[in-house]
């Protein structure tokens, strides 16, 4: 590269997980290397983009042609680094509008990210790796539902959650048949569908993944022993109450099998830029896919960081490689 790009680093977003959002960007933002990429950390949020620069000024992007005009200089941005959770940055509406300018980012395109963003069609695509998956009953906020019919099909526990959200928001794990209509109503005050789910008994495990044209990176494993119930948003985010182990104490024979799911599920759903892919492995050793993360948690808490420490790579290079690949 000969000179520094312009960097347009996207956080914030509009969803329930804007916060983690906002704590992943100011994490990720210090591993750019300054030699290479001048960067602008711009706010979106509520239909605007908001560049706030070191006087506290405020200045917005013009959607139009996504630049950025600071004291009557007009910057032009080379490329968009993706780092919202949730709406807008992981539904595919960002994608959508960077490739109508022709400006390229760090993630998936459009389409990736809207069969990435919603469960129940990841489901589907995931399915063409022969991945275990659990049973599922799909609600539209029209669609009428019995919970004994529920009961019969999936029995119980149940996990009762938002088709297109993120963080555990929304998320109920539902133990008897009166909770179901109360985790319903909840789930869909984050999403117009339900997902209701089989409950998957095991440990939970996650594994962070980046495929470029020249190279593959599948990290270490991640074991996930919550304190609570399930892996919920307190579990999450509260220091204490989640011990994540990386790598995971896990035989090597389901190591494999782990990585062999992640690297076909990232290819089935066209991933771009690092992901994670979470599983519930049984006690007979089948690993059952929960999710794909296509803008996973990157404070210094997260899951995938501690994965990249423990193969002994370096953000601000995987970082050049995203940009490098996807340019």
């Amino acid at each position: 590269m000969n000179k520094r790009l312009n960097i347009a680093f996207l956080a914030g977003g509009d969803s329930s997980e804007r916060e983690v959002a906002l704590g992943s960007a100011a994490q990720t933002i210090k591993a750019f290397k300054e030699d290479k990429y001048s960067v602008y950390m711009i706010d979106v949020h509520c239909g605007k983009w908001t560049y706030k620069d070191n006087d506290g000024r405020e200045w917005y992007v013009d959607q139009n042609d996504c630049t950025l005009t600071i004291d009557g200089e007009k910057i032009t941005f080379d490329y968009a680094y993706i780092m919202i959770h949730g709406t807008p940055g992981e539904d595919g509406k960002l994608q959508a509008l960077l490739q109508m300018q022709g400006i390229p980012f760090s993630t998936g395109d459009m389409a990736s990210s809207v069969i990435t963003f919603d469960k129940t069609t990841c489901k589907l695509a995931a399915s063409r790796t022969g991945v275990a998956l659990a049973k599922e009953i799909l609600l539209g906020k029209n669609d009428k539902w019995s919970a004994d019919e529920i009961v019969e099909q999936l029995g119980l526990p149940i996990f009762v959650k938002p088709n297109a959200s993120g963080s555990s928001c929304g998320v109920t794990k539902v133990s008897a048949k009166e909770e179901i209509a109360k985790a319903i109503r909840k789930a869909f005050t984050e999403s117009s569908e339900v997902l209701i789910e089989e409950m998957i008994s095991g440990r939970e495990v996650a594994c962070g993944v980046l495929i470029t044209k020249e190279k593959e990176y599948l990290l270490p494993v991640t074991e996930v022993v919550s304190k609570n119930d399930y892996f919920d948003y307190e579990a999450k985010y509260t220091p204490g109450m989640a011990a994540e182990i990386t790598p995971a104490e896990l035989p090597d024979e389901i190591v494999e099998k782990l990585h062999h799911y992640t690297r076909a599920i990232y290819r089935a759903c066209r991933c771009r830029g690092l992901a994670r892919v979470d599983f519930i492995v049984t006690p007979e050793g089948v690993p059952y896919m929960i999710e794909i993360n296509t803008v996973p948690g990157m404070s210094s808490g997260s899951i995938v960081p501690k994965q990249l420490r423990a193969a002994g790579l370096e953000l601000s290079d995987i970082i050049d490689e995203i940009i490098e690949d996807t340019l």
